[in-house]
């Protein structure tokens, strides 16, 4: 791994995407002026709402240079990291197409985290695996992604010049078996965007990513949503950066915002040779 400077975005996204989408460029021109080189947005960064997100849902543009009119956000995101020169991870963008181009059924889509490199093309997809069928004591008090959502089934690491990258997004931050396999497949960082809520976050949020960074030796990026959507939704923020030992190198509050850290590729090493926790598992 080589060192790096990344940052992760907090935003209070809403059911506009034009509004989101000005939200989201503001604050990553913020980054790539604080000097980050890789940047990560939070899950449903371009819409999120009550409802779901099916009606701001697109076509998969891939390789294909996206249509503004028809593909605002992907449009957005490729524009976005030509112009800034970043390597651009993107939260969650629903689309309506698997990655093998069939069409997600049942007014369902797919939750997809795109990673764009610095000329703009895409590097990566992956789908959320686990989606969030629960309750919780909260103002919403029930939620069910699957009602809105197709999951995903295959885990995905990403090269970047810097280092490999484990996907994922929000509530697979609660299956640790999922990064172990991310960091077995050679993730040397884990990104995690999430909108997890303001309920489960105070109780579980930090504790899981220190978790997972701690258990499979590896960075961890969190870029959350953070604070009130709706009279239904609340969000935790604590968006967070955090190294192999478990230190909390940067956290935000609640409230959008922006925050950064220098990534060490020597300390990844030194933490992995001191305990090499990866080759010391005896049950598989």
């Amino acid at each position: 791994m080589e060192n790096i400077c990344v940052a992760a975005v907090q935003m209070v996204s809403g059911d506009s995407v034009t509004e989101n989408l000005a939200s989201a460029h503001r604050l990553l021109r913020q980054a790539a002026e604080s000097g980050a080189q890789l940047v990560l947005l939070p899950e449903n960064f371009a819409h999120l709402s009550d409802r779901g997100s099916y009606s701001a849902a697109e076509t998969f543009a891939g390789d294909a240079t996206a249509l503004p009119d028809r593909q605002p956000i992907q449009h957005a995101l490729m524009t976005w990291t030509a112009e800034l020169g970043i390597w651009l991870a993107a939260g969650a963008v629903p689309l309506l197409d698997r990655p093998d181009g069939t069409a997600v059924s049942d007014r369902r889509s797919r939750s997809a985290f795109l990673l764009y490199d610095e000329r703009g093309s895409l590097q990566a997809r992956y789908d959320k695996i686990h989606l969030f069928d629960v309750d919780v004591a909260d103002a919403a008090g029930r939620y069910r992604e699957s009602a809105s959502i197709e999951p995903g089934e295959q885990p995905l690491t990403a090269a970047t010049p810097w280092a490999e990258l484990g996907l994922s997004i929000c509530f697979d931050l609660r299956f640790p078996e999922l990064y172990r396999q991310l960091a077995q497949d050679g993730a040397e960082i884990l990104m995690v965007p999430a909108a997890f809520t303001h309920t489960t976050g105070q109780a579980h949020w930090m504790t899981l990513l220190r978790a997972r960074a701690i258990e499979n030796g590896c960075y961890v990026i969190a870029a959350n949503q953070g604070g009130q959507h709706s009279d239904k939704r609340r969000t935790w923020g604590h968006s967070a950066i955090i190294d192999p030992w478990g230190e909390v190198l940067a956290e935000a509050g609640e409230g959008e915002g922006v925050i950064t850290a220098e990534l060490e590729g020597d300390k990844l090493t030194r933490i992995r040779q001191a305990m090499p926790l990866l080759s010391m598992r005896r049950l598989k």
